[in-house]
C-alpha cells in the first residue's frame, strides 16, 4: 500500500520533455512576432541607407559653393570637385550622385544633384524614397510613394 508521501500527480511523473503541440505552439508564437518585426526592422535599415544619398549630396553641394567661389562657376564634372572620374558613389556605395545644370538657367548660375540608387544596392527596392535632388537654391525633393517624408 503507497503512503501519503509517495502520491504524485501524473504530470510530475511523466518525463520532463515538450509536447507536439506545446512546440508548435511557440513556434506560431515565433512566426507571428516575426511577421510584425521584419517589415519594421527591414524599413529602418532602409531609412539608414537613405542618409548615404543625404550625405553624399550634401557634400557634394559643399564642394560645389567652394568651387564657385573659386571659379565662378558651378560644375557638372564631379571629378573638378575632387571626387574622382566616372561616375560617384554615395560613402557606402548605395546611390549614385550626378550633377546637371537647373532647368532654370545654365551651370554658371546653378546646379542639380540627383542621387539614385545603384542596381546592385538593396536600396533599389526601396519604393518609399527613389530618388532624392539636390539644388544649388536649397530645394529637396524625392521620388517615390513617400516623397514627403524623405528628407
Amino acid at each position: 500500500m503507497k503512503s501519503v508521501n509517495d502520491y504524485r500527480p501524473a504530470h510530475l511523473t511523466a518525463n520532463g520533455g515538450f509536447t507536439l503541440i506545446e512546440v508548435m505552439i511557440v513556434i506560431v508564437i515565433v512566426s507571428v512576432l516575426l511577421a510584425v518585426a521584419l517589415p519594421s526592422y527591414e524599413n529602418s535599415i532602409q531609412k539608414g541607407r537613405r542618409a548615404d544619398a543625404k550625405a553624399a549630396l550634401m557634400d557634394i553641394a559643399n564642394q560645389q559653393e567652394q568651387f564657385m567661389l573659386d571659379q565662378g562657376t558651378y560644375t557638372t564634372n564631379l571629378a573638378e570637385l575632387g571626387f574622382g572620374v566616372g561616375p560617384f558613389y554615395s560613402p557606402d556605395g548605395h546611390y549614385t550622385v550626378s550633377a546637371a545644370a537647373c532647368s532654370t538657367s545654365d551651370i554658371t548660375r546653378c546646379y542639380t544633384l540627383t542621387a539614385d540608387p545603384r542596381a546592385s544596392s538593396p536600396q533599389i527596392d526601396d519604393l518609399r524614397c527613389t530618388e532624392f535632388v539636390l539644388e544649388s537654391n536649397g530645394s529637396k525633393t524625392a521620388d517615390g510613394t513617400d516623397q514627403d517624408n524623405c528628407w
